[in-house]
């Protein structure tokens, strides 16, 4: 990015960091699914908004949702645009809005500290969407590790070294069966597959949000009732 770049703030447990003022008043709300070049990145504070309608629709409570991510402002090709973002170690975003997901570069993972002591249990996730289901539903324990794609795992060795158990909610498909035989074939017996909570289901969120449903309509026939 050539504008000047400036910390705004602590988000998810660190700063926010490479991200430049420019706002345009006239944002419109999605980019076309393609790679775009992002112009004038800027990261401010998740408001209620349409973003958090489309996190609610998904499962995710807007105080989960405002405590880990941000709304990004950005352009592509001139026109300005808004997303959900979630900060990774390097400075980057991962991206998501109804109908775009994307990185705002440099890709890497992200990581999200229970506090100031080290924990003993770090809990990785696929997608950032997993996190914030794990949140949700109380599973995420001690720190918290997002590869923000399986392609990341050797990006992630490094942050994972340190940790006495690693519990992993990876995706039920042959890329997160990877991922997890990559981790265990170098800590061995320090990895858990904790997937089985969302057996039937392909990820964490999809599980999240079919506990949500079943929430809704329980309460809907207590309501008749």
């Amino acid at each position: 990015m050539s504008k000047t770049v400036e910390i705004l703030g602590e988000q998810a447990g660190y700063y926010l960091s490479h991200v430049c003022r420019t706002i345009d008043k006239k944002s419109l709300y999605l980019p076309e699914p393609s790679e775009p070049a992002f112009e004038g990145v800027e990261a401010v504070p998740l408001l209620r908004s349409p973003l958090t309608e489309y996190l609610k629709e998904r499962g995710i409570p807007y105080a989960v949702a405002s405590r880990h991510c941000c709304r990004l402002n950005y352009g592509v090709r001139g026109k300005r645009y808004f997303a959900v973002g979630f900060p990774n170690v390097s400075g980057g975003y991962e991206t998501r809005s109804r109908r775009f997901k994307g990185c705002v570069p440099p890709k890497d993972v992200s990581l999200v500290k229970a506090g100031d002591i080290p924990a003993d249990v770090c809990s990785v996730f696929e997608g950032f969407m997993d996190f914030l289901s794990a949140v949700t539903l109380g599973l995420a324990t001690g720190d918290c590790l997002v590869l923000n794609s399986v392609a990341n795992v050797e990006k992630a060795l490094k942050h994972l070294d340190g940790y006495e158990r690693i519990d992993c909610y990876l995706d039920r498909d042959e890329a997160g069966r990877r991922a997890m035989e990559a981790l265990r074939t170098r800590y061995g017996g320090k990895v858990t597959d904790r997937s089985g909570i969302y057996q039937g289901c392909k990820d964490l969120n999809e599980y999240l949000q079919q506990v949500s449903r079943k929430q809704q309509k329980n309460n809907n026939l207590k309501i008749k009732e």
